[in-house]
């Protein structure tokens, strides 16, 4: 009975915010009708619906439901805060919002331009908002009250497991802790000093499963007993129809992190480093492709100038290609304006004894290869703007770690520094924009993981706002 309630809750939910979602769209339709005089409001109240429009729009509906749900807004809430909460439903509503765009632009649908896509978001974020507010005021109201609460028990006494028993410990979250289950160890005084309560030892666990109401059974066990135990205690609570819940962060690893997944319809634990918010992911990949083609349109009359003074100043190709390190180690051939003499790598090793940069990497400040365009190039950044056309091609980003050539890489010593080739180059990064070449080698290495570790999408913009000034400055530059 309590799984048929939580499930038609659950679906009455998933209808309120599509009906709030088809009101923001009435609404913005009233707001932005009112100053149009192409298609007043009584015009287009006038107008004859189609099969064809219920159709897109029954289409939108299906689209903004699964956007919805891949925010999130349908997996249990009980523990997360409400801020979390509520940018989960501005992802939602700016991506159902940008799904309309797509649409429109797709079927040419007159009546939405940009004042009604903003009208639309704003009204839809304000209602969905206003609505899980006032649902989570509810509920911990209710919770509050002692009703609607999960019994848990918690398998393993180390700190993980400790600061999930405080974190679920609010009693607006809905769950009473009954205890922890655990045998005597080595470190088990310093759970007690924490006060809760230790109610059994893994033997003693099957029978406090027979005499007691348990929801659910949180397991934060070591890996050395991990298997064994927790097969036991898993099949245990499929005898008693509990639930079994497993602290994915097994490893407790400094940078990955653990998730639950599927493959083929086999379970896997998976850690990675790499952002989980996949909505930001497109964003950033959205903003890579919407700025270099921008970009290279403005900027074709600069190439077409660069192109001729390449060729006019030294015989050679007008562009240098490059085999660089990508994502994971793949190689790709970077593009750039050539700014050195046809055979300048053939050249380097001849002036290894000249290098000037530590670490792996190969810089001399006055470079003999260097043409006299190609110094005025790599001064202004110009020979850089090729790569536009790799972004393009997803081959690398905007901002991201600096794409090293496979010698370079191949001097590396340190494995945590090759952690930086796990997500894809860019242009430009935190090493540019906080003094490119002048900067050592180790603490390039160490901006360039710190990026990777506090990377959001205001980050890449505030660094690409960062690089103009450093660009028109020539700050660091080689």
């Amino acid at each position: 009975m309590h799984d048929i309630r939580r499930r038609f809750l659950l679906a009455s939910l998933k209808c309120l915010d599509l009906v709030l979602l088809v009101m923001a769209f009435g609404v913005a339709t009233v707001l932005t009708a009112q100053v149009r005089e192409d298609l007043p409001l009584s015009a287009f109240l006038s107008m004859r619906v189609k099969l064809w429009n219920f159709a897109i729009f029954a289409v939108l509906l299906l689209i903004w439901h699964s956007l919805f749900a891949g925010c999130g807004l349908y997996q249990s809430r009980r523990v997360s805060s409400r801020i979390a909460d509520l940018a989960d439903v501005a992802k939602a509503t700016a991506l159902s919002a940008g799904c309309l765009c797509l649409v429109t632009l797709v079927f040419a649908i007159r009546m939405v331009r940009a004042p009604f896509l903003i009208a639309f978001w704003v009204c839809g974020l304000v209602m969905v908002s206003v609505s899980r507010i006032v649902l989570k005021s509810f509920l911990t109201a209710v919770r509050r009250r002692g009703h609607n609460l999960r019994y848990v028990v918690i398998l393993g006494t180390n700190p993980r497991a400790i600061e999930f028993a405080r974190m679920i410990a609010n009693p607006s979250r809905g769950y009473r802790l009954l205890g922890f289950v655990d045998d005597e160890w080595e470190q088990i005084d310093n759970f007690r000093k924490t006060g809760f309560p230790l109610i059994c030892n893994y033997a003693g666990l099957a029978n406090f499963l027979r005499t007691n109401t348990v929801d659910e059974v949180a397991m934060y066990l070591p890996l050395r007993s991990f298997y064994e135990r927790s097969f036991e205690v898993a099949a245990r609570c499929e005898q008693h129809g509990i639930i079994a819940r497993l602290g994915a962060e097994i490893f407790t690893l400094d940078k990955a992190r653990a998730r639950a997944g599927e493959f083929d319809g086999d379970q896997f634990i998976t850690t990675d480093t790499s952002s989980r918010d996949w909505v930001a992911l497109l964003a950033k990949r959205a903003l890579d492709i919407t700025v270099s083609s921008t970009l290279l349109i403005l900027l074709t009359p600069l190439f077409l100038i660069v192109a001729l003074l390449i060729k006019m100043s030294s015989p050679g190709p007008v562009f240098f290609a490059q085999e660089r390190m990508g994502v994971n180690k793949r190689r790709f051939l970077i593009h750039k304006f050539r700014t050195m003499v046809p055979n300048a790598e053939s050249l380097q090793a001849d002036l290894e004894k000249l290098n000037e940069a530590s670490g792996p990497v190969f810089k001399i400040e006055h470079d003999p290869r260097i043409t006299p365009i190609g110094r005025f190039l790599r001064r202004s950044s110009i020979d850089e703007l090729p790569q536009l056309f790799d972004v393009l091609n997803g081959d690398m980003s905007l901002v991201g770690p600096r794409p090293l050539p496979v010698r370079d890489f191949e001097g590396f010593r340190e494995d945590w520094q090759r952690r930086r080739f796990s997500v894809r180059p860019g242009i430009t990064c935190l090493w540019q924009v906080k003094g490119r070449s002048s900067i050592g080698f180790d603490e390039w290495m160490r901006l360039d993981l710190q990026y990777m570790d506090e990377w959001s999408i205001w980050l890449d913009l505030k660094i690409l706002a960062r690089t103009i000034p450093v660009v028109m400055k020539g700050t660091g530059a080689a």
